[in-house]
């Protein structure tokens, strides 16, 4: 058991060549790599096939979080190139001093579409010389978002206020960009507004997309109610220290990000019926997992909630609720692997991981999914 919470024996090899720069040509056609978590077996398939894997009576469980256009690009007066990443939506409470960087975000909405609204949000910062605190900046023409320089908290990171007019959704899909993961190692393109987003994505809020519902169509998921499946929607806000990678040799000491998460009471029964009537929940990515035992009482019941959650799943811990898994396949020593393992067994998750690297599956936000069970 003490290997398990050793940070080395969460490494693999991944050759360069299969991290997916794109996403598939199609959602749902993506690549399957189904695990059995009781005897390590697999199957391949295509995304599409998980209709095979489920039963009328189970429930998918999925996070409806928006990525939102996080990445601002613009000059200083002076000419030099800035950039600003806000860390989270405005409205949106992050709990400060972790790594998702959020402060209480102070915004209170105006009926007034010609009202200046304001919001102070934590930031990331690229230029050539530090920020000032006092500066001010403005991205967009007509649609104009103003940053106001309130204190620098570290190198690259600056707390702001925001000033703007009307709806902050409808200017951020004006002046802002996809924040695509660095691991990519591209800029975003015109077809990421849409494809580095979940179908049934409603409630902006998050950096980082939940990639494990990339690969759901419309057309799957219509025939996944036509099979007398649900699909229940809570939220959790994807923030930008889901890269953070786990810095201590003993994965114990690592300390997750805080993010924000809402179960609604609609969700919860939903859920409890399900479990009650011997249906499995299948949590749609790991931080619908994460949302699901965050709520989880000693009992396995699902209690409505909202807030921070910074909930670690390592090995040890006793899944509740979680009866299945989507996902996609994570960096190597990351906390999201270390969950993965947690549910499936380090060894079983490892052995499944070099299979897909000797078939050639595509890795990480934009790659290939596994369905455990």
């Amino acid at each position: 058991m003490k290997e398990s919470f050793s940070l080395e024996s969460y490494d693999y090899h991944l050759p360069e060549g299969l991290v997916a720069r794109y996403p598939a040509e199609k959602r749902d056609e993506s690549r399957l790599l189904v695990l059995d978590r009781r005897d390590g077996t697999t199957a391949h398939c295509h995304f599409r096939d998980l209709l095979d894997y489920l039963r009328p009576g189970d429930c998918l469980v999925m996070n409806d979080s928006r990525v939102f256009p996080a990445r601002l690009l613009g000059h200083k007066p002076t000419g030099g190139r800035l950039e600003i990443f806000l860390l989270h939506w405005p409205g949106v409470s992050q709990e400060a001093g972790h790594d998702s960087g959020g402060a209480q975000a102070d915004w209170e909405p105006s009926a007034d579409s010609t009202a200046e609204k304001r919001a102070v949000v934590q930031v990331l910062y690229k230029a050539a010389k530090p920020l000032r605190p006092g500066d001010n900046y403005s991205f967009g023409g007509k649609h104009e978002l103003s940053v106001h320089v309130l204190d620098l908290t570290g190198p690259g990171k600056a707390m702001v206020e925001l000033r703007w007019q009307g709806d902050l959704q409808q200017i951020l899909e004006q002046v802002g960009r996809v924040p695509l993961p660095p691991y990519l190692g591209r800029q975003d393109e015109a077809m990421d507004r849409e494809r580095y987003q979940t179908v049934y994505a409603r409630c902006p809020g998050s950096v980082a997309a939940p990639t494990a519902g990339l690969h759901f169509s419309p057309e799957l998921m219509e025939s996944i109610r036509n099979r007398g499946i649900a699909m229940v929607h809570l939220t959790l806000h994807v923030g930008y220290g889901t890269f953070a990678p786990i810095r201590s040799s003993d994965i114990r000491a690592h300390r997750i990000h805080s993010e924000w998460i809402s179960v609604p009471v609609k969700a919860a029964d939903q859920i409890n019926q399900v479990k009650a009537s011997g249906g499995r929940v299948v949590a749609v990515g790991t931080t619908s997992v994460r949302s699901l035992e965050y709520a989880a009482t000693e009992d396995g019941r699902v209690m409505p909630c909202s807030g921070e959650c910074d909930l670690y799943i390592m090995p040890g811990w006793r899944f509740r609720v979680v009866d299945g898994m989507i996902t996609n396949f994570h960096l190597p020593k990351s906390s999201l692997l270390v969950l993965v393992s947690a549910f499936a067994g380090r060894d079983k998750t490892l052995d499944a991981y070099r299979e897909a690297v000797e078939r050639q599956y595509r890795f990480y936000s934009y790659g290939d999914a596994m369905f455990i069970m």
